[in-house]
């Protein structure tokens, strides 16, 4: 992995996916006591940042092997944007969902044109149904975070923050991102190595799914308790990918854990402040910057908004929601 790989995925997506803005408000400075700068991917292709990363993989296959089909695992984002990505490329494509994954995601995951094959987390073995159906059907399995070509899509994203900040006149932040695998996280990181090293990329995660964050503190890849469970299904992981862990072990700082009821107080803040709809997953970073800004360093913070693809039921529940989560 390196800045060539994201430069050369870049050329691939231009035309394909939509540059997001960084946008700001002043109640949210407010909040954080500090200038916040939001990167709302929930703008993106198929509603996140995922599209990033299936395009890129898919481009970059073998025309013979994308024409017979790809595979992936995914709770619904990288479902929606692999599903997206190989319907433009006019390629099959299977998506193996759990059953309990927002009723939204499957329904979008389907009207994308794939084939979706829902399991039980708790009693099904989600790689034995992959590995079967790609055996049968001669499919490419495109991994959500743990695969060098979906790392330098994700990247993709860390090169605009880059430049937009860099045009802001913001040369020093904490980047705070919303962090499962760690695909995106690792991504940005390497991009902002070359591009803009005075940005400090720090992985967000919610209470009760941080292995991240306390992988980096013990050194070593840590694993999750609960497979399952809780509002941010988006970035829930079990463990550190094999390839983005060591990425982020040397590019990344320590991580920030925020609850769930501050996601969805930092969705309440989203909407009302900048007008956008964020899913709890893709809450978390905003919500650390409004809501733990003593661990935050500069005058300055960016955040990522990884997603919006939210049931109406949540997002009704987030509305709801206290407008501070002190």
């Amino acid at each position: 992995m390196d800045i060539d790989r994201i430069r050369a995925a870049k050329a691939r997506l231009d035309g394909h996916a939509r540059v997001t803005p960084l946008l700001s408000s002043p109640f949210l400075d407010e909040i954080a006591g500090r200038r916040v700068l939001v990167k709302p991917e929930c703008l993106q292709v198929t509603g996140s940042f995922k599209f990033r990363g299936a395009w890129s993989a898919l481009s970059a296959l073998e025309p013979a092997a994308r024409s017979k089909g790809v595979i992936a695992f995914s709770s619904g984002n990288h479902a929606q944007g692999v599903a997206h990505a190989a319907r433009l490329h006019e390629v099959p494509s299977v998506i193996v969902m759990p059953a309990d994954a927002p009723k939204l995601k499957i329904d979008n995951t389907r009207a994308l044109g794939a084939e979706v094959v829902l399991y039980d987390r708790a009693t099904e073995d989600r790689d034995a149904i992959g590995a079967e159906l790609a055996e049968e059907r001669g499919l490419t399995l495109v991994k959500p975070f743990d695969e060098p070509e979906v790392i330098a899509g994700q990247g993709i994203c860390g090169l605009e923050i880059a430049e937009q900040a860099r045009a802001l006149g913001i040369e020093e932040a904490d980047l705070l991102v919303c962090c499962g695998g760690g695909g995106f996280t690792s991504g940005i990181a390497l991009a902002c190595e070359a591009d803009a090293p005075g940005l400090r990329v720090r992985p967000v995660e919610p209470e009760g799914f941080d292995d991240v964050t306390r992988s980096l503190e013990a050194g070593t890849p840590q694993r999750n308790a609960a497979l399952s469970g809780g509002l941010c299904d988006a970035i829930v992981t079990p463990e550190p990918g094999k390839l983005t862990f060591p990425i982020m072990q040397r590019l990344c700082g320590p991580g920030v854990v925020v609850s769930e009821a501050e996601a969805l107080a930092a969705m309440r803040e989203a909407f009302l402040r900048l007008k956008l709809v964020a899913e709890p997953g893709g809450a978390v970073a905003l919500a650390a910057a409004l809501y733990h800004s003593e661990k935050i360093a500069g005058d300055a913070v960016i955040v990522t908004i990884s997603g919006g693809n939210v049931d109406p039921e949540i997002f009704a529940q987030a509305l709801a929601a206290r407008s501070s989560a002190g």
